[in-house]
């Protein structure tokens, strides 16, 4: 191959792996109160509760 096809797959993986970098380095944690925390879990139960009546089926 070329060089350029080289420089360009370069630039490439460059620009995929910076952009990776850059989303996982201003990802935040959400601040969750214990109320909002709980319906998540109970949520989560529900959910999983319903998944496995309809896998019976």
């Amino acid at each position: 191959m070329p060089w350029y096809v080289w420089l360009l797959l370069a630039l490439v993986f460059g620009s995929v792996i910076g952009s990776l970098l850059v989303l996982r380095s201003s990802a935040k944690k959400m601040p969750l109160s214990e109320d909002q925390l709980e319906r998540m879990r109970k949520r989560a139960v529900e959910q999983e509760a319903k998944d496995e009546r309809e896998r019976q089926r």
